[in-house]
């Protein structure tokens, strides 16, 4: 058998290869070559993307709709630094990945001990065990906007995405999570039709407006941990060691991180906003149901807009029903030393795959409770989301200002400082939140609240 190289075809084609077999010539094709341009970003598009937009989820559409509904604009400027944050934290969690081949209940059960990594694997668990149960609760609320019975409904999810994820690999499952963001197309459409007041819009965004009492403090926080949740920093370092991006390479990870921090907090504005500009202005102060957030969409599709709610809901929801269990599955795995990936079945990762069923399994079995109080719940799981946040955090602001495990990729100055200021400032907004809500717990009032 004999081949060569043939003159080449076109430029986005790479060289055809002539094969020689037996004395007949065979024409392979070349594939095409790497996009260039803007396409090439759709190439580093991943985890990053993936994990932030998992944010946008049931709670994080409850507790966005809620903030909207209750102060209007007033929380954007909130946003406007927590896309920072968010930012900074995700990239770090790609770096750690990238830098070390490694998750991050691994690295701390190598440096910390075994002891730190059961007390952050408790972390996890009532972090990420919380919201995948909420991911269910929105999965059944989106579902019975078309009057679908949540026996039916929630089942049906849990084994759509358990086969997704265990019968899949880990390409098609990313693609499949990338193409579930495209939901979220809806809310900016939302908030430009229901004709805010753009002015008062960016004077909120830029002009900080602070409240000091608890139910401010509170969606403060919820929004908070619903924007940098911790299962979105175990996912985006989990998921980006088993893409296996080398250090070398890791400057597209960075992009990543960076673009789907944006875009995620791009689409919690634009929800603040449509529901600032017709449930707040309308006076319905207070979301308790989806089908009163739905409302927000008005605007969009007059009298569908509980129907367009039910299709965005239903695709975040998803969206992080899967993400939940695989970020800690992944991270027990890593804390335990058993092997983990999307690309290994039952029999070569019976752990990983079992932890991520038992997940999906619990979740939907408490979602189909009766006589939930959903969006009181949603937001409630956030509010926790809040204050263990500043648990990872500081594992992860240890680890990576460690030079003999990130090298040249350890946080320089201007990154520790944004990383830093985040950190203590959310653990002292937690403070204020536990100690205003201890006031009220005991009658007394020192914070202005009702």
């Amino acid at each position: 058998m004999a081949a060569e190289v043939s003159a080449p075809p076109a430029r986005h084609l790479r060289p055809a290869i002539r094969l020689t077999i037996r004395g007949r010539v065979v024409h392979l094709r070349g594939l095409r070559a790497t996009p260039r341009g803007p396409l090439r970003l759709l190439l580093v598009l991943g985890p990053g993307l993936i994990a932030a937009n998992a944010g946008n989820d049931a709670g994080g559409i409850a507790t966005y709709a809620s903030v909207g509904a209750k102060y209007g604009y007033d929380l954007l400027w909130m946003l406007l630094l927590i896309t920072v944050s968010l930012a900074i934290v995700q990239e770090m969690a790609a770096r750690l990945g990238a830098a070390t081949g490694r998750g991050l209940l691994d690295l701390i059960r190598e440096r910390y001990g075994i002891g730190w990594a059961l007390f952050a694997i408790v972390v996890v668990l009532l972090a990420n065990g919380g919201v995948t149960i909420s991911e269910f609760i929105g999965i059944r609320s989106a579902l019975e906007l078309f009057g679908v019975s949540p026996w039916l409904s929630v089942p049906l999810a849990a084994v759509g995405l358990w086969w997704l994820v265990v019968q899949g690999c880990y390409s098609g499952v990313e693609r499949v999570f990338l193409a579930m963001t495209l939901v979220f197309f809806a809310y900016p459409i939302a908030a430009a039709l229901a004709q805010p007041d753009w002015g008062q819009v960016l004077r909120r965004t830029v002009i900080p407006s602070v409240q000091l009492d608890p139910d401010y403090l509170m969606l403060f926080v919820a929004t908070v941990g619903t924007t940098i949740t911790p299962y979105m920093q175990l996912f985006q370092q989990s998921a980006t060691v088993e893409k296996g991006v080398a250090r070398r390479y890791y400057h597209g990870e960075r992009v990543d991180a960076y673009a789907g921090a944006l875009f995620s907090n791009v689409v919690a504005a634009f929800i603040i906003i449509a529901s600032a500009a017709t449930l707040h202005v309308a006076g319905n102060t207070d979301v308790e149901s989806a089908a009163e957030a739905a409302q927000a969409l008005a605007p969009l599709v007059g009298g569908y807009a509980t129907a367009l709610f039910g299709v965005g809901l239903l695709g975040a929801s998803l969206l992080a029903a899967a993400v939940l269990p695989l970020a800690t599955a992944y991270s027990v795995c890593e804390a335990f030393g058993f092997r983990k990936g999307v690309n290994l079945d039952f029999r070569r990762a019976p752990v990983f795959q079992g932890l991520f069923t038992a997940l999906l399994v619990v979740g939907a079995l408490v979602a189909l409770l009766p006589g939930l109080p959903v969006f009181a719940l949603l937001i409630a799981i956030q509010v926790l989301n809040g204050l263990l946040l500043p648990v990872i955090l500081l594992f992860m602001l240890r680890l990576i200002n460690d030079r003999r495990l990130m090298g040249e990729l350890a946080n320089g100055r201007a990154y520790n400082l944004f990383a830093w200021t985040t950190a203590l400032g959310l653990t002292a907004l937690v403070m204020v939140l536990l100690g205003s809500l201890l006031l009220r717990a005991l009658g007394v009032d020192l914070l202005g609240g009702p």
